[in-house]
C-alpha cells in the first residue's frame, strides 16, 4: 500500500490564500546531522524539518552505534556521537537515502575509515562518487570497490592538501570540508559549491572550534583539528527551506490571490524572483518574507513566458526546475527549459503533456514550453521530491481532479505538504493506494 494525493484543480482561478510559513531546509539539516560524527557528545538542531530524509539520517546514523532523538513536536532532532560500533552504512537505509554519502566524510576523518554503497534516492541522475574517492585519495586515503561497496581506509589520519573539484557539487563540498575539519594541516578546497546550505554547515563548523573560511565562494580553507573532535556549543538552528519556499511563489502566482510565503530568506531565492517579476508577478519581498498581493487581478492577464538555465548557486536552482515549467505552461509565449545539473531531470514532463501542456523535449537536457495552455486532471506519477510538488501545483492550476501517486517522494522532502496547502484553502486529501489480486491500481 502507498499514499496518493487526490485534488481538485481550480481551473485557472486565483482562489487560494493565507499565510504559509517554512520549514527547515532538507539540504541544511542531514548534512549538520553527519557532522556530529565529528563531536564528542549530543549535538541538538532546532528547526530540523518533520520529513522523511530527516528520520532516515537519523536511522542511519542509529546504525552506526549512535544516540539520537527526534522531538517532532519541537522540531529538534540530537545525535549523539561519542562513540559508534560500526564505520559501516547501512545498505538499505543508504539505497533510499541518496545523501547518505555525506556521513563517509566525518566518519572517515574520525576513525580512519569507512564502508559505504552508492547512495540510493531520486532516479535524477548517478550521484558522481568517482570525485569523492579522487579527492578522499588525494587526501590520503586508500580506496577499492567491491559489488557496488566502497571501502575507504587512512589508518594515520586524512591530511590536509589542495584539492580541485572538477564539478561544484554542495554534497562533495560539505563532506571533504567534514573531513578536513579533523584532518592534519590545512586543507584547499577550490571549485567549491556555493550554496546557503554549505555556509549554513561551515558557520556551524566554525561555532564549534573549526577554524574554516571561504564558504560561499569557489575557495574554501580549512585548518584540521589532527583528530581532535568537537564539543557541543548549545543548540543550532537549521536555516530556512529555500526550495519549498521558492516552490509555494510559483504556486501562489498560478493559483492564490494573496499569499505570504513566511520565515524565508528572500536573498537565496533572487534567481527566482526576478524571473517571476520580469513575468508579470506582483511581488513584494521583505527581510523574511514574500508576499504575493493582488495576483488574482491577473486573471484576466497573462504573464510573460522566459527562459529558464539551471545553474549553481547563486543561478537558477535545479530544485525548482519541474515547478517553474508549471509556471511556463501558463505564461504567454514560448519559454525554453535547459537543465545543466542532472540528466533525467525532465521525465516528469510526459505527465505535463498529458495534462494538456505545450512542451516539446528536444534532448536529456532541453524543452521547450508553449503557453498558455489549459491544464486538464489526470493521474500523475512524481517520479521524485521536486518533480513531484510541480505536479501537485500542475494539479492545483488543472480543471478537474487528478490523483498523483508516489506522495513518499513528497515526504520525503516537505513537511505536511498536504496540511500546509488545506491551510490556503486548496481540496487536496491524502488517501491510501491499495491493489488488487491482480495488481491493478484501486482508487
Amino acid at each position: 500500500m502507498d499514499d496518493y494525493f487526490e485534488i481538485e484543480g481550480l481551473a485557472g482561478k486565483k482562489l487560494l490564500s493565507g499565510e504559509v510559513e517554512i520549514s527547515g531546509a532538507k539540504n541544511a539539516v542531514l548534512p549538520l546531522l553527519a557532522a556530529g560524527v565529528l563531536f564528542d557528545g549530543k549535538v541538538s538542531l532546532e528547526n530540523a524539518p518533520i520529513i522523511n530524509d530527516t528520520r532516515r539520517m537519523l536511522e542511519l546514523l542509529s546504525a552506526l552505534g549512535a544516540k539520537t532523538e527526534f522531538d517532532e513536536f519541537a522540531g529538534v532532532a540530537s545525535v549523539n556521537c561519542a562513540s559508534l560500533d560500526s564505520h559501516s552504512l547501512d545498505v538499505e537505509i543508504s539505497k533510499r537515502l541518496r545523501a547518505s554519502i555525506i556521513l563517509s566524510g566525518p566518519i572517515l576523518g574520525r576513525y580512519g575509515e569507512v564502508e559505504f554503497p552508492h547512495p540510493g534516492g531520486c532516479v535524477i541522475g548517478e550521484r558522481p562518487i568517482d570525485i569523492f574517492v579522487e579527492c578522499f585519495s588525494k587526501m590520503g586515503a586508500r580506496a577499492e570497490e567491491r559489488d557496488g561497496i566502497y571501502r575507504l581506509e587512512c589508518s594515520e589520519g586524512l591530511k590536509g592538501t589542495e584539492v580541485f573539484m572538477r564539478i561544484q557539487s554542495v554534497t562533495a563540498t560539505e563532506t571533504l570540508m567534514m573531513a578536513a575539519a579533523l584532518a592534519k594541516g590545512e586543507t584547499n578546497l577550490k571549485n567549491c559549491a556555493m550554496e546557503p546550505e554549505v555556509a549554513a554547515l561551515a558557520g556551524f563548523l566554525r561555532q564549534s572550534g573549526v577554524e574554516i573560511e571561504g564558504a560561499g565562494t569557489p575557495t574554501i580553507k580549512v585548518k584540521g583539528r589532527a583528530g581532535r573532535l568537537l564539543s557541543p556549543r548549545g543548540r543550532a538552528k537549521i536555516i530556512p527551506d529555500r526550495i519549498e519556499a521558492g516552490s509555494f511563489i510559483i504556486l501562489g502566482a498560478l493559483c492564490a490571490d494573496e499569499l505570504v510565503v513566511k520565515n524565508c530568506v528572500p536573498a537565496h531565492l533572487e534567481a527566482v524572483t526576478s524571473l517571476l517579476a520580469a513575468a508579470g508577478v506582483p511581488l513584494d519581498i521583505g527581510q523574511d518574507f514574500i508576499r504575493l498581493s493582488g495576483n488574482g487581478r491577473t486573471a484576466n492577464s497573462v504573464f510573460k513566458n522566459f527562459n529558464v538555465r539551471t545553474h549553481e548557486y547563486p543561478g537558477f536552482p535545479t530544485d525548482l526546475q519541474a515547478p517553474m515549467a508549471v509556471f511556463l505552461t501558463q505564461a504567454s509565449g514560448e519559454g525554453l527549459i535547459f537543465e545543466t545539473i542532472f540528466e533525467g531531470r525532465l521525465g516528469y514532463t510526459e505527465d505535463l503533456i498529458k495534462m494538456g501542456a505545450g512542451i516539446k523535449i528536444w534532448d536529456a537536457h532541453r524543452a521547450s514550453v508553449k503557453g498558455p495552455t489549459p491544464l486538464n486532471g489526470r493521474l500523475l506519477e512524481g517520479p521524485d521530491i521536486r518533480a513531484g510538488l510541480a505536479l501537485v501545483i500542475a494539479a492545483l492550476a488543472a480543471e478537474g481532479r487528478s490523483q498523483i501517486t508516489n506522495v513518499r517522494y513528497l515526504d520525503r522532502g516537505y513537511e505536511r505538504i498536504d496540511e500546509k496547502l488545506r491551510s490556503l484553502g486548496a481540496l487536496i486529501e491524502r488517501k491510501t493506494l491499495t491493489r488488487s489480486k491482480d495488481s491493478a491500481l484501486i482508487f
